[in-house]
């Protein structure tokens, strides 16, 4: 065999091998390997008690949204408030269809303390935030996620708690937020941190940490989307 005729057939060899593995694609999809490194292997989270909050019954929908900045800890709202009301209004569907759960974890876990915090601990608690409030251009005394207005008057914390939104909160950054209340104030940590969980915002839960809170809830089934 001569020189050009080796590699007439060296092309045909591949020519035919890649037919081949293209009529692997057409009939199952993927080829074996892909599957098998696309797979999870049999791999089933561990379940803890801790967790069982997320694992709500009767919905059709889960979703997760985090946020970990104060534009990011509004936005989160206004997102929950979109897809619930893009729901009803295109697959005629109902709140009750959905687990919404928002997050608030580190510079805006804050917007999980309810008035009276704000109001006791205000200057301490935006001191990360940088927020002001829209009805006085000062440091707000008040949870402003309570505040309605524009075209987002419905997407308050109040309102969309009575819509079932509930409210995952950071208690790694609330036990570091309680530390510095107590350090300006000359309180005790503990009785800081135990204040500001009985202070909470309505349909809050205080997860170990809201990192954590984001990939456990995943492991339930929950769509993952941040809200920055």
């Amino acid at each position: 065999m001569n020189k050009d005729d080796d590699m007439i057939q060296r092309r045909s060899l591949m020519t035919g091998v890649g037919a081949a593995a293209l009529a692997g694609l057409v009939a199952g999809g993927m080829p074996a390997t892909a599957s098998a490194q696309s797979g999870n292997g049999g791999f089933t989270p561990a379940r803890h008690d801790e967790d069982a909050w997320f694992d709500v019954a009767g919905v059709t929908h889960r979703v997760f949204i985090d946020s970990a900045s104060a534009q990011g800890g509004q936005d989160a709202l206004r997102f929950a408030f979109n897809i619930m009301n893009a729901h009803q209004a295109a697959y005629a569907g109902s709140d009750a269809d959905y687990a919404m759960v928002v997050c608030y974890r580190h510079a805006s876990t804050p917007f999980g303390y309810g008035d009276a915090l704000w109001e006791k601990y205000g200057e301490l608690l935006n001191a990360r935030m940088n927020l002001t409030d829209p009805a006085t251009n000062a440091t707000p005394v008040r949870n402003i996620n309570n505040i309605g207005g524009g075209p987002f008057s419905g997407a308050t914390i109040d309102a969309m708690v009575a819509r079932g939104v509930r409210f995952a909160v950071c208690a790694m950054a609330t036990r570091g937020m309680a530390g510095l209340i107590a350090a300006q104030t000359g309180q005790d940590t503990d009785a800081v941190f135990n204040e500001i969980v009985a202070g909470a915002i309505p349909n809050a839960r205080f997860v170990p940490a809201g990192v954590m809170g984001a990939t456990r809830a995943q492991e339930y089934g929950y769509s993952l989307l941040s809200a920055g």
